[in-house]
């Protein structure tokens, strides 16, 4: 689930904002007034959407806040033209303009969660390279198979990989556990 995360200084704003993307079909995670609040938050969350104002109760600014965001973390700020006309394009930070519509701010949730998903899928794509000891692991595991069972280098491989498909366990975990069956 991605996280979103309301943050306007008045509590009705902040709420009534919650209600249209409640309504529109989105989950909020929290209602907050301060930027304090939404940094404590940060810890317990992997990924999100901050929907928000530029200036909060604690008298934290968005740019403020952002350089607290994680990576992960995405933010749709909402003020008045005249404001946003000063605010740099940055990564990360998405603008809509005061007055807004309800089904544009629904809209702009839904494409921006839409890419904090993709971009999840894509981290979760990325094939996580091997660290020359966990290397050396899998060929040792490898090589005491070839040895001992008379395979090929790739039979063995397709073991090690069976072997840590059916168990459920990492390739590297499957390696070390048979080293340590023929030690």
């Amino acid at each position: 689930m991605i996280n979103i995360i309301v943050l306007f200084p008045k509590p009705s704003d902040a709420k009534n904002i919650r209600n249209i993307l409640v309504r529109s079909g989105v989950d909020v995670t929290a209602v907050c007034t301060a930027g304090g609040q939404v940094i404590s938050r940060f810890n317990d969350l992997e990924e999100g959407l901050i929907v928000c104002g530029y200036k909060y109760s604690d008298r934290m600014m968005y740019d403020e806040l952002r350089e607290y965001m994680p990576k992960e973390f995405e933010m749709l700020l909402i003020a008045s033209r005249a404001y946003l006309e000063e605010v740099p394009y940055l990564d990360h930070l998405t603008c809509m303009s005061m007055p807004i519509k309800v089904y544009e701010l629904a809209e702009q949730v839904h494409i921006i969660l839409s890419q904090i998903s993709e971009k999840k899928k894509k981290r979760k794509r990325k094939i996580r390279e091997r660290s020359p000891e966990e290397k050396a692991v899998i060929a040792s595991a490898k090589e005491m198979l070839i040895q001992n069972n008379c395979l090929t280098e790739a039979d063995a491989h397709s073991y090690l990989q069976k072997r840590s498909m059916d168990s459920g366990m990492t390739l590297v975990e499957t390696a070390r556990r048979i080293l340590e069956s023929y030690t």
